[in-house]
């Protein structure tokens, strides 16, 4: 019995000492607490931060407040700040497929845009940061759904008797030759269309055999007079 009470002594005086910890970090935590939201920490003093448009020059003293000055040119801060240095503004390089849809100021960023045939693949907080050329329909395909700066071209391949060169928004149909009449040269492919020429009439044919053998028939005529003369 009294090894239990003995152990149940011990245990109590642990638990004592464990709530006591706590209270003593807490208590320390409580001591170091950080700096409010519109301050910032140096050297273990809270000192006020800077507006958006400008950045540290002189940290505060316990006798004078941070020293701000605006950001220069292509820079910016946006946010209530204790940097030494603004942040360089983002360039909109137009080999990654961007242009500038909005240009820098002291206190925003540039926003991007993706260029004419591109969409964007790559987005932060509103600004394109990548993009990639719209997909071109090769011959014997259509543009099924057109590119958008947020979306790549949709392509689909143009079914038997109609054809494509690739820019078209859909397949045409091949040219009957003979409702034009005329005679077909060149069948029709999903990537060209049929190739027509002038039909040569039955009678322009006849009249010409008929031209040759009157033609022949008059030369032998000559030849045969000419000998008998």
């Amino acid at each position: 019995m009294n090894t239990l009470t003995r152990t149940l002594k011990i245990v109590f005086s642990l638990q004592q000492m464990l709530i006591a910890a706590i209270i003593f970090l807490l208590n320390t935590e409580l001591c170091f607490c950080a700096c409010n939201q519109a301050e910032y920490e140096v050297n273990g003093e809270c000192c006020p931060m800077c507006a958006p448009g400008n950045h540290v020059y002189r940290h505060c003293t316990e006798l004078l407040t941070t020293t701000c000055v605006p950001c220069v040119d292509l820079t910016f801060t946006s946010v209530h700040n204790g940097l030494l240095n603004c942040l360089s503004c983002a360039v909109c390089d137009p080999e990654h497929g961007l242009r500038v849809k909005a240009a820098c100021t002291r206190i925003s960023d540039t926003m991007c845009e993706p260029l004419e045939e591109f969409y964007c693949i790559n987005n932060d907080k509103g600004s394109c940061t990548q993009a990639e050329e719209h997909t071109k329909c090769s011959p014997g395909q259509y543009i099924k759904q057109k590119g958008t700066a947020q979306k790549d071209a949709e392509c689909a391949e143009c079914k038997d008797g109609t054809y494509s060169d690739g820019s078209l928004g859909m397949c045409k149909q091949h040219t009957k030759c003979e409702d034009l009449g005329l005679r077909e040269i060149k069948p029709g492919t999903t990537m060209s269309d049929a190739e027509c020429g002038k039909k040569i009439q039955v009678a322009l044919i006849a009249g010409i055999i008929v031209f040759i053998v009157v033609g022949l028939a008059l030369v032998m005529f000559c030849k045969c007079f000419l000998m008998h003369r």
